[in-house]
Order: structure tokens, then C-alpha cells, then sequence
């Protein structure tokens, strides 16, 4: 298993409907399923919740 295997690149897309976007990466171990964190969206100017997008 390399380093790439065990934590991925992810895209963590609005929920919003805005199109905005983050990247990071997640550990697959421990987040098997999709992620979802609240952070900031800067076009609908608050925080809501971002999915992983595949």
C-alpha cells in the first residue's frame, strides 16, 4: 500500500448550490463513507455543509 492509498484527495462541494468548491484529504481508514464538514462559503457569504463529491 502506498501513501496515496490511505489518504485521498478528496473535492468537498457546497450544498448551497453555489459551485463552490474545497480540496483536502481524508483518511480512509477512518472515514470510510462520504464526508461532510460545515465550513465558509465566500459566495453565499456563511457557512453550510460540504459534501464529498466523487
Amino acid at each position: 500500500m502506498n501513501r496515496h492509498d490511505t489518504r485521498p484527495v478528496v473535492r468537498m462541494g457546497s450544498t448551497a448550490g453555489t459551485g463552490y468548491s474545497y480540496a483536502t484529504r481524508k483518511n480512509r481508514r477512518n472515514d470510510p463513507d462520504r464526508l461532510e464538514l460545515r465550513k465558509y462559503d465566500p459566495v453565499a457569504r456563511r457557512h453550510v455543509l460540504f459534501r464529498e463529491e466523487r
